[in-house]
């Protein structure tokens, strides 16, 4: 994985355009592997991450991941997305979201961000075209 930090800070490729592995996860920190970032909630999609910056689209806790939160990591021709409503599952996702997935033909997984993580590998280390997005505190 390249890592681009003078050009873009934030942003991660990884050039076989696999799924990369959330290498570490603890509150407020995920780091996924091959890139020298450290994020605090993150998107990942089939050859690189970055930043998930909630002020994007004015996400909040409440109502939670919108689809504009989610655009990004599905224009990647992800097969599934995993979405990590946090360590104590604070991040809500309202079932319009879960929908506008479904309609997109895309499987989608809404867990606790460990749990989230632990199943994103698993799919990524299967060879599945996994995408995700991660809220790594509350």
């Amino acid at each position: 994985m390249l890592c681009v930090k003078y050009l873009f800070p934030r942003l991660c490729f990884n050039f076989v355009m696999a799924s990369p592995e959330i290498a570490s996860l603890s509150w407020g920190q995920m780091k996924v592997k091959g890139c020298s970032t450290t994020y605090k909630d993150c998107k990942v999609w089939p050859g690189g991450s970055r930043t998930w910056d909630w002020r994007e689209t004015g996400t909040n806790h409440s109502p939670g991941v919108q689809p504009a939160d989610l655009e990004e990591v599905v224009k990647k021709g992800v097969k599934t997305l995993v979405i990590g409503r946090g360590m104590s599952e604070a991040l809500q996702v309202p079932p319009a979201t879960v929908e506008y997935l479904k309609k997109k033909g895309i499987d989608v997984v809404v867990l606790q961000t460990e749990k989230a993580v632990a199943e994103y590998n698993a799919l990524a280390a299967g060879g599945v075209k996994v995408g995700g997005v991660f809220h790594s505190t509350c």
